[in-house]
């Protein structure tokens, strides 16, 4: 085990290389004000240092809202407020350090409003039905109800975020008027859309659909409840919002 001090005092941490993104990006972000006590409480149950993008993130910030919402990253935010989770709640980390635990599936690291989740995978991602390798960035996708492998590590996806890969990515998931619906959420909200996204209605013509603002862990638990019930692998862990 390596103390916090070990984990955050570091030569050449990631900070500044990330402020310089944030900066130049061109994508609607926010920067949400981070939570000193819970970034350091992540960090040393991630032991991971800040020299990495994603101790970086828990340690400045408590997460990024990116296209108005429609993208939360978390980070060291608040355990409980109302604002967005930190990355200890969403993935259920023990209230003191534990060696002896790790995330099962993969360490979910982010969610879109519709129910996707953005997860890095663990040491044995096929274990955990989840595609891609180890370290690797996967997605769980609402409008088919599986993982996706993005090939990316953690680090490469936050330069994809601001560097605006959203933008085609979310091609055919994305009605008129998305932006400002997610921009009309809290942090805790997500979106339900019926018919769903993954329906052949929704796919033929997905402005006709009805949305309507509901808690974040309704969206997710729909979408794992369908899995199920269509026949799909178990999506297994996507967050506890």
């Amino acid at each position: 085990m390596r103390e916090i001090d070990e984990l955050t005092v570091v030569d050449d941490p990631a900070w500044p290389e990330l402020e310089e993104e944030l900066a130049a990006t061109t994508v609607p972000v926010e920067v949400l004000p981070a939570d000193r006590d819970e970034g350091r409480r992540c960090l040393l149950q991630l032991q991971v240092t800040a020299r990495s993008m994603l101790g970086a993130l828990v340690l400045n910030t408590g997460g990024l809202l990116l296209d108005n919402g429609w993208v939360r990253v978390f980070g060291g935010g608040p355990v409980a407020d109302g604002s967005l989770p930190s990355l200890g709640r969403i993935n259920g980390f023990p209230a003191a350090f534990d060696p002896a635990w790790h995330p099962a599936d993969g360490l979910v690291v982010g969610h879109d409003v519709v129910g996707g989740v953005f997860a890095l995978n663990g040491h044995d991602p096929a274990g955990a039905g989840r595609p891609g390798a180890p370290g690797q960035m996967t997605y769980f996708a609402p409008d088919t109800l599986e993982w996706e492998a993005l090939e990316l590590g953690h680090s490469g996806w936050l330069s994809w975020l601001l560097s605006g890969g959203p933008e085609t990515f979310y091609d055919g998931v994305r009605w008129p008027g998305w932006r400002e619906e997610a921009a009309a959420l809290t942090p805790s909200q997500g979106i339900t859309v019926f018919p769903f996204l993954w329906s052949r209605e929704a796919q033929a013509d997905l402005a006709t659909t009805s949305r309507r603002a509901v808690p974040m862990r309704e969206v997710l638990g729909v979408a794992a409840d369908f899995a199920g019930q269509m026949g799909l692998a178990d999506p297994g862990f996507l967050g506890e919002a």
